[in-house]
Protein backbone atom coordinates (compact mmCIF):
# COMPACT_ATOMS: atom_id res chain seq x y z
CA UNK A 1 0.00 0.00 0.00
CA UNK A 2 1.04 3.07 -1.13
CA UNK A 3 1.92 5.61 1.75
CA UNK A 4 2.68 3.19 4.73
CA UNK A 5 5.96 3.41 5.93
CA UNK A 6 7.39 0.54 8.05
CA UNK A 7 10.14 0.49 10.82
CA UNK A 8 13.96 -0.45 9.42
CA UNK A 9 16.78 -1.38 11.14
CA UNK A 10 20.35 0.37 11.50
CA UNK A 11 23.14 -0.58 9.23
CA UNK A 12 25.56 -2.80 11.12
CA UNK A 13 28.88 -1.94 11.52
CA UNK A 14 31.71 -3.98 10.84
CA UNK A 15 35.09 -4.46 11.89
CA UNK A 16 36.45 -5.41 8.51
CA UNK A 17 34.49 -4.79 5.70
CA UNK A 18 32.21 -7.16 3.81
CA UNK A 19 32.29 -8.63 0.61
CA UNK A 20 28.83 -8.66 -1.31
CA UNK A 21 27.88 -10.15 -4.69
CA UNK A 22 24.89 -8.45 -6.42
CA UNK A 23 23.20 -11.16 -8.86
CA UNK A 24 21.39 -9.24 -11.03
CA UNK A 25 18.41 -10.44 -13.91
CA UNK A 26 18.25 -7.35 -15.78
CA UNK A 27 15.24 -9.10 -18.05
CA UNK A 28 13.78 -4.97 -17.56
CA UNK A 29 16.87 -3.06 -17.72
CA UNK A 30 15.63 0.23 -16.25
CA UNK A 31 14.27 -1.32 -12.93
CA UNK A 32 17.28 -4.07 -12.87
CA UNK A 33 19.37 -0.68 -12.59
CA UNK A 34 17.40 1.06 -10.13
CA UNK A 35 17.66 -1.64 -8.08
CA UNK A 36 21.21 -2.20 -8.41
CA UNK A 37 21.41 1.44 -7.84
CA UNK A 38 19.59 1.41 -4.15
CA UNK A 39 21.73 -1.43 -3.65
CA UNK A 40 24.79 0.12 -4.53
CA UNK A 41 24.51 2.78 -2.12
CA UNK A 42 23.26 0.76 1.12
CA UNK A 43 26.37 -1.17 0.45
CA UNK A 44 28.11 1.60 0.22
CA UNK A 45 27.12 3.30 2.97
CA UNK A 46 27.37 0.60 5.46
CA UNK A 47 31.80 0.57 4.08
CA UNK A 48 31.48 -3.17 2.20
CA UNK A 49 32.49 -3.83 -1.05
CA UNK A 50 30.29 -5.37 -4.18
CA UNK A 51 30.73 -6.75 -6.86
CA UNK A 52 27.55 -7.10 -9.95
CA UNK A 53 26.66 -9.96 -12.35
CA UNK A 54 23.98 -10.03 -14.37
CA UNK A 55 22.43 -13.57 -15.25
CA UNK A 56 19.84 -14.14 -17.98
CA UNK A 57 16.34 -14.39 -15.87
CA UNK A 58 15.48 -15.02 -12.04
CA UNK A 59 15.49 -18.11 -12.83
CA UNK A 60 19.14 -18.43 -12.99
CA UNK A 61 19.86 -16.16 -9.60
CA UNK A 62 20.14 -19.02 -7.06
CA UNK A 63 22.17 -21.08 -9.02
CA UNK A 64 24.49 -18.04 -10.07
CA UNK A 65 24.69 -17.87 -6.04
CA UNK A 66 25.61 -21.24 -4.84
CA UNK A 67 28.07 -21.24 -7.47
CA UNK A 68 29.54 -18.37 -5.99
CA UNK A 69 28.90 -19.60 -2.39
CA UNK A 70 30.88 -22.36 -3.03
CA UNK A 71 33.70 -21.29 -5.56
CA UNK A 72 34.40 -17.37 -4.64
CA UNK A 73 35.19 -15.63 -2.00
CA UNK A 74 32.05 -13.50 -0.62
CA UNK A 75 30.65 -12.61 2.47
CA UNK A 76 27.27 -12.47 1.52
CA UNK A 77 24.86 -11.53 -1.90
CA UNK A 78 22.01 -9.85 -3.18
CA UNK A 79 19.57 -11.24 -5.44
CA UNK A 80 17.85 -8.68 -7.67
CA UNK A 81 15.70 -8.89 -10.33
CA UNK A 82 11.64 -8.42 -11.94
CA UNK A 83 8.44 -10.87 -12.47
CA UNK A 84 5.57 -8.77 -14.08
CA UNK A 85 2.60 -11.46 -13.87
CA UNK A 86 2.06 -12.15 -17.84
CA UNK A 87 -0.57 -14.06 -19.09
CA UNK A 88 0.30 -17.48 -18.18
CA UNK A 89 1.30 -19.95 -15.32
CA UNK A 90 5.04 -19.20 -15.51
CA UNK A 91 4.61 -16.20 -13.69
CA UNK A 92 4.25 -18.68 -10.33
CA UNK A 93 6.56 -20.89 -11.52
CA UNK A 94 9.63 -18.14 -11.87
CA UNK A 95 8.46 -16.28 -8.82
CA UNK A 96 8.14 -19.99 -6.62
CA UNK A 97 10.97 -21.19 -7.93
CA UNK A 98 13.69 -18.43 -7.23
CA UNK A 99 12.30 -17.88 -4.02
CA UNK A 100 12.26 -21.14 -3.14
CA UNK A 101 16.27 -21.78 -4.23
CA UNK A 102 17.09 -18.17 -2.16
CA UNK A 103 14.90 -19.85 0.45
CA UNK A 104 17.15 -23.33 1.08
CA UNK A 105 20.11 -21.70 1.01
CA UNK A 106 19.35 -18.93 3.72
CA UNK A 107 18.48 -21.80 5.42
CA UNK A 108 21.88 -23.47 4.86
CA UNK A 109 23.57 -20.03 6.08
CA UNK A 110 24.05 -18.29 3.16
CA UNK A 111 23.51 -14.42 3.82
CA UNK A 112 21.12 -13.34 1.06
CA UNK A 113 18.95 -10.37 0.70
CA UNK A 114 16.05 -11.14 -1.45
CA UNK A 115 15.60 -8.09 -4.45
CA UNK A 116 13.25 -10.27 -6.68
CA UNK A 117 10.42 -8.10 -7.30
CA UNK A 118 6.93 -9.84 -7.82
CA UNK A 119 4.63 -7.88 -9.37
CA UNK A 120 1.61 -7.18 -11.12
CA UNK A 121 2.35 -4.37 -13.59
CA UNK A 122 5.08 -2.32 -14.73
CA UNK A 123 4.06 0.58 -12.54
CA UNK A 124 4.13 -1.26 -9.11
CA UNK A 125 7.85 -2.87 -10.24
CA UNK A 126 8.82 1.08 -10.84
CA UNK A 127 7.71 2.14 -7.59
CA UNK A 128 9.17 -0.43 -5.65
CA UNK A 129 12.52 -0.22 -7.22
CA UNK A 130 13.29 3.56 -7.32
CA UNK A 131 15.96 4.52 -4.42
CA UNK A 132 13.83 7.33 -4.32
CA UNK A 133 11.01 5.50 -3.47
CA UNK A 134 10.85 1.97 -1.93
CA UNK A 135 14.39 1.13 -2.49
CA UNK A 136 13.62 -2.66 -2.78
CA UNK A 137 17.35 -3.12 -3.99
CA UNK A 138 18.82 -1.23 -1.06
CA UNK A 139 16.64 -2.98 1.45
CA UNK A 140 17.82 -6.01 -0.08
CA UNK A 141 21.40 -5.39 0.60
CA UNK A 142 20.40 -4.06 4.10
CA UNK A 143 19.07 -7.75 5.00
CA UNK A 144 22.15 -9.54 3.57
CA UNK A 145 24.55 -7.37 5.60
CA UNK A 146 22.16 -8.12 8.49
CA UNK A 147 22.49 -11.79 8.40
CA UNK A 148 26.34 -11.04 7.61
CA UNK A 149 26.80 -9.56 10.97
CA UNK A 150 24.61 -11.71 12.73
CA UNK A 151 26.64 -14.60 11.14
CA UNK A 152 30.15 -13.02 12.06
CA UNK A 153 28.68 -12.71 15.70
CA UNK A 154 27.99 -16.61 15.80
CA UNK A 155 30.71 -17.65 14.11
CA UNK A 156 32.95 -17.08 16.92
CA UNK A 157 31.00 -19.29 19.45
CA UNK A 158 31.41 -22.77 19.96
CA UNK A 159 28.88 -25.11 21.43
CA UNK A 160 30.64 -28.48 21.52
CA UNK A 161 29.12 -32.31 20.41
CA UNK A 162 28.36 -33.02 23.66
CA UNK A 163 31.06 -35.26 24.73
CA UNK A 164 33.49 -35.01 27.55
CA UNK A 165 37.34 -34.56 27.66
CA UNK A 166 39.05 -37.64 27.21
CA UNK A 167 40.87 -37.41 30.14
CA UNK A 168 37.79 -37.96 32.28
CA UNK A 169 36.90 -41.53 30.28
CA UNK A 170 37.99 -43.92 32.32
CA UNK A 171 37.42 -48.12 31.22
CA UNK A 172 35.80 -50.26 33.58
CA UNK A 173 39.15 -51.98 35.62
CA UNK A 174 41.35 -48.98 34.63
CA UNK A 175 43.11 -47.80 37.56
CA UNK A 176 46.12 -45.41 36.19
CA UNK A 177 43.86 -43.98 33.41
CA UNK A 178 45.53 -45.52 30.36
CA UNK A 179 42.48 -47.02 29.22
CA UNK A 180 43.88 -50.16 28.70
CA UNK A 181 41.40 -53.32 29.16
Amino acid sequence: MAGISHYTLDLPKFDSAPRLLIVVAPYYKDIADNLIAGAKATVEEAGAHVDVIEVPGALEIPTAIAMAARMADYDGFVALGCVIRGETTHYDTVCNDSSRGLTLMGLEGICIGNGILTVENYEQAAVRADPADQNKGGGAAAAALHLISLSRKWARRTKGIGFKPAESFRIAGDTDGSNNA
